[in-house]
């Protein structure tokens, strides 16, 4: 018996703040039985977990990670997204709320302090401004330190550490030190009274809260595109009676919106599958349907990134969160729940948002003992200052008051925030314009394969051309066969093929109303032709290669383009003719492709039509290098040859994309290094490839490749900043060249940089 495949869920995460509450939170999880994978996103707050239901539960995952300190529950696809924002949204006013509480004890004895050493009153010895201090630094610990000491003792407790460990001691060093000075001089025991660090340490709390609130608004804006999404949706429905079926047939126009009856609001989650529901104009569709009455201008731009609304009628399909703009339609559901476009959108981009590189891995694993390392740095300091004071000789009070100094500094400014959100945060804002530019990427993969990809294979039909042939001329070869005589015979043999060009057919077929036959036999070779039996004699529909292989012999085709992409029809030993197929460009091929070679990337034309046809196209978009008459099962191999081709040094292409339908092109996008499948809103969860392009525009893929270039770009100057800012940050802390309040404000600030660094990626030009 085989094993079961492994499940999934998401936690919702409270109560991490930095890259060490990932790192505790990914190891609570790793120790239960069963878990094969965890990956936490600091920015989103979340964990996504793979594990075997046998061994375990998504309760118990979540009740682990509640008893590491870190409130946990499973997000519920229904009801708990809007919980988790409620719940972040506190999580910001709290830190606010602190923030406020911390500067009002801070603040004005601070401007005070300043006044009055500007007057001349500070005589060095204990007045009412210290006092003042003491009393405000007292009320400080005690209503916004609460926290931070709440939470470092519950890790102390289990064996760990975190950002709260550091704050706790750090506050805890300049209150205490400043105590016991302010005490031993009253006491006589010290002569001289020191510099005095109560004001400091109402600052660094101050500082902190404040932080994490400009910090909570700022992973609000980086992953509001996702929010965004999900709000396109309307939450209710118009349901309307369906169509009776049996008995006398009802007309199309009793189905018109107009002459309706019974309609029924109702919540979208009790929509089912074959419903019909109606949209007004000016109204949001619902859920994923097809148009069964009116007809209306559909703005499908906050999925597709397409400005240009499009006209949707009877047999269309419609997606959910789209704008119906100027008509009324009764759409029958054909989609719900996790299964509707929106909802697959949604859920590429947080796979997206959760992945994470090698990079980001080694950051975690850095961040796991950062604390401890840095309380390590702490205690080496204070060894370092006693014994330069020891050694130079200097007084108790100085000597501890450098001590007090250079710790606290220390332990305040290398509190390890930015190490957490460097990657989370430009994912969350690159993944997020590119979801509202019909870009959806499928993990860090995707986006680190686009920066480095050198050459673009592009497949030809559906991809650079509108992928709707149309019948052009016909020609018939052999007397007493009429061209609708060719035409019924064509369409009679491949009307059960699911082929672009088998279906031209069967649509010109039927639009000049002739009757098919339902063949006897059918058998289909793909990328070649149909073989059918139709009234008890054997046809042969397809290539010229594909006729040639069969014993035949096609004959000039007179009249016809040499370039066109010619269907042939034969029958017994006889070539009846050849019905023409012309395949139109996409109106931005021309300048897409031009585009992508501005940007220094070679292109190549991909596909299975012959080789004039394939030259003809290749010729109005400007691509030289044609590989034409390469059968599906072939592409692959096509683009092996081109990676393998790439490896000798004179070949400047190195790396290969692949443009194409996500469906048919599956093995040669998987193949290549990047795959860009050339999706529909309706099909995602169908297509193929590190990234889709949901509108099925080609110009998303110039687009998309800047977009992965400009989002690594980010990445790597987040980790850099965090990196950089660690290491030299903490050496002139210990050397007491920064004092606590500067530390304080510089530890707050630098993970805001890192998501306001992020942030910059909606403005980037694409």
């Amino acid at each position: 018996m085989s094993a079961p495949a492994p499940s999934e869920c998401v936690l919702n995460v409270q109560g991490m703040d930095c890259a060490s509450c990932v790192s505790h939170v990914e190891k609570a999880i790793r120790k239960l039985p069963g878990v094969s994978n965890v990956s936490v996103n600091l920015a989103l707050g979340r964990a996504n977990v793979a594990f075997d239901p046998r061994a375990v539960g998504p309760a118990r995952i979540a009740s682990a990670v509640t008893d590491a300190g870190y409130a946990a529950a499973v997000k519920d696809e229904n009801t708990s997204e809007q919980a988790h924002e409620d719940a972040h949204a506190a999580h910001a006013r709290k830190w606010l709320i602190r923030g406020i509480i911390a500067g009002v004890l801070w603040l004005p004895v601070e401007i005070m302090h300043w006044v009055h050493s500007a007057l001349g009153h500070d005589h060095g010895g204990p007045d009412w401004m210290t006092w003042l201090a003491l009393v405000s630094s007292s009320l400080a610990i005690l209503l916004v330190g609460g926290g931070f000491y709440r939470s470092a003792f519950s890790a102390a407790r289990r064996g760990t550490s975190n950002m709260d460990t550091l704050i706790a001691m750090g506050a805890s060093v300049a209150y205490g030190y400043s105590l016991v000075a302010l005490l031993g001089y009253q006491t006589k025991q010290w002569g001289v009274l020191p510099h005095l660090y109560f004001t400091e340490g109402t600052a660094l709390l101050a500082l902190v809260s404040i932080g994490h609130w400009l910090e909570a608004l700022a992973r609000t804006r980086a992953g509001s595109a996702i929010r965004d999404l999900m709000h396109l949706a309307p939450s209710t429905a118009i349901r309307v009676p369906k169509p009776e079926s049996g008995g006398k047939k009802r007309s199309l126009a009793i189905l018109q919106p107009s002459t309706t009856p019974a309609q029924e609001e109702v919540p979208v989650s009790a929509i089912e599958v074959s419903d019909h529901v109606l949209v007004r104009p000016g109204d949001r569709v619902p859920i994923d349907g097809v148009v069964v009455a009116g007809r209306s201008s559909i703005d499908e731009s906050m999925l597709t990134g397409e400005p240009v609304p499009v006209t949707r009628q009877p047999g269309d399909t419609v997606i959910g969160g789209t704008l119906n703009q100027d008509g009324a339609l009764t759409i029958r559901v054909t989609r719900v729940g996790s299964e509707t476009a929106l909802a697959q959108i949604v859920k590429l981009v947080e796979s997206a948002q959760n992945s994470k590189p090698a990079v980001q891995r080694l950051a975690d694993r850095i961040a796991a003992v950062f604390v401890p390392v840095v309380l390590g740095i702490a205690l080496l300091t204070s060894i370092g200052w006693y014994t330069h004071g020891v050694l130079t000789e200097l007084p108790p009070a100085e000597m501890w008051a450098n001590i007090a100094k250079a710790v606290c500094s220390v332990l305040i400014i290398a509190c390890p925030c930015a190490l957490g959100l460097a990657v989370p945060a430009a994912l969350m804002v690159g993944t997020g314009r590119g979801a509202k530019l019909g870009i959806l990427y499928r993990d860090i993969n995707a986006l680190q394969s686009a920066e480095q990809i050198d050459a673009v294979v592009l497949d030809k039909t559906g991809t650079v051309t509108r992928g709707r042939p149309v019948v052009g001329k016909i020609f018939v070869a052999t007397d007493g066969v009429s061209e609708d005589d060719l035409l019924r015979l064509a369409a009679s043999a491949e009307q059960f093929s699911s082929h672009p060009l088998a279906k031209a057919i069967v649509t010109a077929a039927k639009s000049r109303q002739l009757d098919l036959v339902e063949p006897d036999d059918f058998q289909n070779e793909p990328g070649l032709g149909i073989r059918a039996k139709l009234n008890g004699q054997p046809y042969f529909v397809g290539s010229e290669e594909f006729l040639r292989g069969t014993g035949f012999q096609p004959v000039a085709d007179h009249g016809l383009q040499t370039h066109a992409t010619k269907v042939w029809v034969a029958r017994d030993a006889d070539v009846l003719g050849a019905i023409e197929l012309v395949d139109e460009l996409k109106p931005d091929s021309a300048d897409v492709v031009r585009e992508l070679q501005a940007m220094g990337l070679k292109t190549v034309l991909l596909t299975g039509d012959n080789e004039s046809a394939a030259r003809a196209i290749a010729g109005q978009v400007g691509i030289e290098d044609v590989r034409a008459g390469v059968k599906p099962d072939g592409k692959a191999n096509a683009v092996r040859e081109l990676q393998q081709r790439a490896s000798n040094p004179s070949d400047k292409a190195s790396r290969i994309a692949m443009v194409g339908d996500g469906v048919n092109d599956a093995p040669a996008l998987a193949q290549a290094d990047l795959g860009i499948a050339i999706g529909s809103g309706s099909d995602i969860a169908k297509e193929t490839g590190g990234i889709v392009l949901v509108s099925g525009s080609l110009s998303g893929v110039p687009m998309a490749i800047r977009l992965s270039k400009a989002t690594m770009r980010t990445i790597r100057m987040n980790l850099f900043f965090a990196f950089f800012y660690n290491i030299i940050a903490i050496p002139i802390a210990s050397l007491g060249l920064l004092s606590p309040i500067v530390c304080a404000a510089a530890m707050a600030l630098s993970d805001v940089t890192v998501i306001g660094n992020a942030l910059r990626l909606k403005r980037v030009k694409l």
